[in-house]
């Protein structure tokens, strides 16, 4: 249990009742399993190499940072999270966690990984790491989130950033190969989270956030959701075309990318009543389901040695 305490202004002291668990939930785990997976295919992809112990702790590093912005976000957010059902179990809006902690927690981890990575491996990666956590914490829940319903669209390059931290950690600058995967990131992030915001745009209403269906109407987003899509399942073709995904890749890409176009058109479709809502959950499940795929199997074959060569064409 924490012995920190906040003095509220009737006089009062709060006094935390957080766990290790719930410091560990401000951290947004589950966003920074991602994080890991697309900074270590970052590291796997980029032309060079790079000694694992230093792999493994610039790796940590970047983890860390990621998980120290999802703490600053809370922190920020806990007005709004206190209102939505899908976050007012959170460790802050739930009183487990005082607002005070969860600032000096994120601020502390925010420095610790920067300065490690830098030291561990150059100053490009920490500087693409310290701009990642102020983008997501600053920029995005601060300015955006509250501000344009192109939020999440621009909001959305913070978690596209990992690949192309993860390249600078091998070669000490950025490519056209974390390019491409920022790009993957990018174009996935507005279908993924649109199709929840069709879903909670009730919870989005009363927290006052200008989510796109909040502001433009259901069915225009559902258009952009399908725009989205097919812009993406193309660029997400191209590690294959480039050299650096091979034939399982080009495989996979090709017909998860088909799946997201059908589940998007089938969004927008359906655009009332129970097959409406669970058109949406099945775009928003099986999204997360294709950007880890794609990874994984980019993982697989640049760190495992599963490379089916392809004749290049771009690159």
């Amino acid at each position: 249990m924490s012995a920190a305490f906040d003095t509220h202004t009737e006089g009062t002291v709060a006094v935390s009742t957080g766990e290790a668990r719930d410091f560990f939930a401000l951290l947004k785990p589950r966003v920074m399993s991602l994080v890991i997976l697309t900074a270590l295919t970052g590291m796997a992809t980029a032309p060079g190499s790079v000694h694992p112990v230093l792999a493994a702790a610039a790796l940590l590093a970047i983890a860390v940072g990621a998980g120290a912005s999802g703490c600053l976000n809370m922190w920020y957010d806990a007005d709004i999270d206190a209102l939505m059902s899908r976050t007012a179990k959170r460790p802050i809006p739930s009183g487990r966690i005082l607002r005070s902690e969860a600032l000096a927690f994120g601020l502390t981890l925010s420095v610790g990984a920067v300065l490690v990575l830098g030291l561990v491996a150059n100053m490009l990666a920490a500087g693409l790491l310290a701009f990642t956590i102020f983008f997501y914490a600053v920029v995005y829940s601060m300015w955006l989130k509250r501000s344009t319903p192109q939020n999440i669209v621009i909001g959305g390059a913070a978690g596209a950033f990992p690949p192309m931290i993860g390249e600078a950690v091998v070669t000490g600058h950025l490519g056209w190969h974390s390019l491409v995967l920022f790009a993957i990131i990018f174009l996935w992030t507005p279908p993924h989270f649109w199709a929840l915001a069709l879903v909670k745009s009730g919870d989005y209403a009363r927290a006052g956030i200008p989510m796109m269906p909040n502001v433009a109407g259901p069915a225009a987003t559902r258009r952009q959701i399908v725009l989205y899509s097919l812009l993406m399942a193309p660029v997400a073709v191209l590690p294959a075309l480039m050299g650096f995904g091979g034939m399982i890749y080009l495989v996979a890409s090709a017909t998860t990318g088909l799946a997201m176009i059908v589940l998007a058109f089938r969004v927008w479709r359906r655009t009332e009543g129970e097959p409406a809502v669970k058109a949406a959950y099945s775009l928003f499940g099986f999204s997360i389901f294709y950007l880890f795929l794609l990874f994984a199997v980019l993982l697989a074959e640049n760190g495992l040695g599963l490379m089916v060569s392809l004749p290049k064409v771009f690159g």
